[in-house]
């Protein structure tokens, strides 16, 4: 196997829990309505196993408006502090999401932007996955080859699939709605899939 030098990471259901943040947006889009929240859920459920953007689906069926994001309510996954500053001992880490912006100052309330070295934020670079672009921003930034970097990330059409189109490896981290997602492509089939943070470390190692 050749040398993994960078990991880069998605932000949204790979470093942090969006729980309350989805369950925020859809009490905001309901109210007003007769709509009952188990039924917009179950809707936006039966999307994302469609692989589809469920809550968006699930806002355009019921002719709702999509209410803003609140980054606020997002928390760190257990142990993510952890495992990103081990794996900083060993690798330069990246992250490559399509976020809202002030992403910095969002990592460094999480105590985590001293284990990152390269921020490639939708926001800020005017690109987002899952054009090739950002990613080969990222890499050029990073001065790394694709066949030296691992994007880790929850979206198969977002992370896996572009990224594996560069010659990157991926991990697939099922977490978030996107565990609800399967794989219909060979070209998103990922290098590994992992259930959590925790198991990353052990699939390097090896």
């Amino acid at each position: 196997m050749k040398q993994i030098d960078w990991l880069f990471f998605d932000v949204g259901s790979t470093l942090v829990n969006e729980e309350k943040a989805y369950q925020e947006r859809i009490k905001q889009a309901l109210a007003d309505t007769n709509i009952s929240y188990a039924a917009f859920y179950q809707t936006m459920i039966h999307y994302f196993m469609e692989n589809k953007k469920g809550d968006v689906e699930a806002l355009k069926y019921y002719g709702l408006k999509c209410p803003s994001w609140k980054s606020d309510l997002e928390t760190l996954y257990p142990g993510c502090k952890h495992v990103l500053k081990t794996l900083h001992s060993h690798y330069k880490i990246g992250i490559l999401a399509n976020q809202l912006p002030n992403l910095l100052a969002r990592l460094r309330n999480f105590g985590i932007d001293s284990y990152i070295d390269l921020i490639i934020s939708s926001a800020d670079v005017g690109l987002a996955k899952p054009n090739l672009a950002i990613f080969k921003l990222a890499l050029q930034q990073a001065n790394c080859l694709a066949e030296h970097a691992v994007m880790i990330g929850d979206r198969l059409d977002n992370d896996i699939l572009p990224a594996k189109q560069l010659g990157m490896r991926t991990i697939w981290i099922r977490q978030g709605f996107s565990r609800l997602t399967h794989i219909t492509n060979p070209a998103e089939t990922p290098d590994w899939t992992v259930d959590n943070l925790a198991e990353i470390g052990d699939i390097l190692k090896n």
